[in-house]
């Protein structure tokens, strides 16, 4: 049964204004969403008008309607000038020492994220939130998937899945939303107070090893951030290297002998599927055996693990997602459980978030090359006690690759860090490299 469209007279004639538009619809998703309820909205972006074409595409009927106008360059204190409430971007880093969100806040502003407004749509009783430093947008999936499999209505939204914003009409009266949550956005969730009066029914943390640094600040930022999903949730499920990190009555993922054989490879995958299982269970009046078969059948999501092809008898893999190192470890013995020793070639490397690499580099030698790209390239594989190729770049990594492999060999994009030096997205490195694997047995593009 449907329910009746969300409208929120709340934003009726308020001046709002969206700091950081973006190219992955957030920023777009919640200036439709308000303008749509009525808000007068500016949209103020760093970015070049160019740069961001399809963002403002999206957003083009509202342009034109007078509701909507952009503005490009620095964020200006004059822009807050009649203001009644700022939409920040959690991909903002340290936002509590940026100056125009302290602006905002001096003078009376409200702050608030397109992740709180969505979150305050939906009776907390059916989200199922989830988190962690890898494995949290399959697991999100997974449990997506097998909620829908078994007959229940769920939809995946938030860091991963698209603006809730941008898709409040599908929402069905006992729809079950699975929120993917980034750090910064539970930070934000319990900046805004919104879980002072809002508990999740479930609440997911799959792993916790140090990430986004150059958001966070420190570590202990970053940990503690992740550990506001365990606060805010009535059922909470965590990871087995959890198991003394959290406080109070949690359940431990185990991986039962169903979820094993999942279709996606790995044993994190199958923890993954584990940890979804559990997730289910709690919205789910139904047999564990059939809820793990659900979810066993997930067949993974594109720039995880994604076996892409074998041309010239090599096998390709793109987990361009992979912006972790402790994910490119899983990533490596996922692939190498059943194959030969030394015929794995990895690509790594990318922008530099502050984690420790070294881990990676010592990696090295039980493969048949490390591929290093990026900013952090030159350190992975000056850190490497063998077997370490400085490539710079995807194209001059599949040259030497190309070079240095043979039929039977396996090539794995694996980068352990974010795209952002050299690419826009995660979504644009996996594309590039599956476009160069189509053409690793001849000349590269």
């Amino acid at each position: 049964m449907k329910s009746v469209p969300v409208q929120h007279q709340e934003w009726n004639g308020l001046r709002v204004y969206v700091m950081g538009l973006g190219r992955f619809g957030g920023g777009v998703g919640v200036a439709r969403y308000l303008a749509e309820n009525g808000a007068h909205v500016v949209v103020g972006d760093s970015g070049s008008r160019e740069s961001l074409s399809d963002s403002i595409q999206a957003l083009q009927e509202h342009i034109d309607s007078g509701r909507t106008r952009c503005v490009f360059g620095p964020h200006a204190f004059q822009d807050l000038e009649g203001i009644d409430v700022l939409v920040v971007n959690p991909a903002i880093p340290m936002p509590w020492t940026n100056a125009f969100i302290l602006r905002a806040e001096s003078l009376g502003i409200r702050v608030t994220t397109e992740i709180e407004i969505s979150a305050r749509l939906v009776n907390p009783d059916r989200v199922i939130g989830v988190t962690g430093s890898a494995g949290k947008s399959t697991t999100s999936a997974m449990i997506e998937f097998g909620l829908n499999r078994l007959g229940v209505h769920a939809m995946l939204t938030g860091n991963f899945g698209g603006s809730l914003l941008s898709r409040l009409s599908e929402l069905e009266t006992e729809s079950v939303v699975v929120l993917e949550l980034s750090s910064a956005m539970l930070y934000w969730l319990e900046r805004s107070g919104y879980f002072e009066d809002h508990t999740f029914r479930v609440g997911c943390l799959t792993n916790c090893v140090p990430n986004h640094l150059d958001w966070h600040g420190d570590e202990e930022h970053y940990i503690q951030s992740k550990k506001i999903l365990l606060k805010g949730a009535r059922h909470r499920v965590v990871g087995p290297d959890l198991a003394a990190w959290v406080s109070g009555t949690v359940q431990l993922v185990t991986v039962s002998d169903a979820v094993k054989d999942c279709i996606v490879p790995g044993s994190h995958n199958a923890l993954n599927a584990g940890m979804a299982a559990l997730a289910v269970e709690h919205v789910y009046q139904g047999d564990r055996q059939s809820i793990e078969s659900a979810v066993r059948d997930f067949q993974g999501l594109p720039h995880r693990l994604q076996c892409v092809g074998s041309y010239g008898g090599i096998e390709y893999f793109n987990d361009s997602k992979c912006t972790v190192p402790d994910a490119t470890l899983l990533a490596i013995d996922a692939l190498a459980s059943n194959r030969k020793e030394n015929t794995i070639h990895v690509i790594v490397g990318g922008y530099d978030k502050g984690s420790d690499l070294a881990c990676i580099s010592q990696r090295a030698p039980e493969l048949a090359g490390l591929y290093c790209i990026g900013a952090t390239g030159l350190s992975i594989a000056q850190g490497a006690p063998s077997k370490a190729h400085y490539c710079d770049d995807l194209e001059n990594a599949l040259r030497v690759i190309h070079k240095n492999s043979k039929p039977g060999d396996t090539v794995l994009l694996s980068p352990g860090c974010a795209s952002w030096d050299q690419f826009s997205s995660f979504e644009q490195r996996g594309e590039r490299f599956m476009q160069l694997a189509q053409h690793g047995s001849g000349e590269l593009i």
